[in-house]
């Protein structure tokens, strides 16, 4: 999955930390591939983006699509709380009815602890937005009519090198966001699911 290559300039953490995002397992409704990492938000940095099956090139998925960055700085910044920060973001549109669910956010939210957890993720200092955007299309939009749509934001601090459970977690998280059922005990599944705007 990840192509960052691991040479004799990177940090043995982090060499540690690529080979663990390597042996991620991530569900087969996923399509997931590294992309080029923000420069300037730490010395080191890997970055994946997933889409739920189709795949489309050049595109997001209709279905649900997201993003992982592991950033590394060996001067553990204070805000951090550690050496490595996680940066996610996971996006789907749901069923209108569904994304006026008052409790939509907190169950978004509870999806990825739930998941990191399932996974047994080590980690500390996690932190997020959950957001449901309601939408009408007017005028040449007027066809789309009413869509929702929950994103959600994070990041973490794990505390060691395997970051093969919080890759696991992250696409466990988008896929459920897709609608799909989860994989691993102790994940509850609100009624959501996908609409695609006709």
């Amino acid at each position: 999955m990840a192509e960052t290559p691991f040479t004799p300039d990177i940090p043995a953490a982090f060499g540690a930390a690529l080979d663990s995002l390597r042996r991620a397992d991530t569900r087969a409704e996923l399509v997931v591939h590294e992309i080029p990492a923000p420069g300037n938000l730490a010395p080191n940095a890997v970055a994946l983006a997933a889409d739920v099956s189709p795949q489309r090139h050049g595109a997001d998925s209709e279905l649900g699509t997201g993003r992982f960055i592991l950033l590394h700085d060996e001067s553990r910044p204070e805000a951090w709380g550690g050496e490595f920060r996680v940066v996610c973001f996971a996006q789907a549109p749901l069923e209108t009815e569904i994304g006026l669910d008052p409790f939509l956010a907190d169950v978004a939210w509870s999806w990825l602890v739930d998941a990191l957890d399932a996974r047994g993720a080590n980690y500390v200092s996690a932190s997020g937005t959950a957001t449901k955007i309601i939408s009408t299309g007017f005028g040449e939009l007027s066809s789309q009519g009413d869509g929702a749509q929950i994103e959600l934001r994070a990041s973490w601090t794990p505390t060691d090198h395997n970051l093969q459970a919080h890759v696991e977690g992250w696409s466990e998280l988008l896929c459920m966001l897709a609608g799909l059922p989860p994989v691993v005990d102790g994940v509850t599944m609100l009624q959501a699911r996908r609409a695609r705007r006709e």
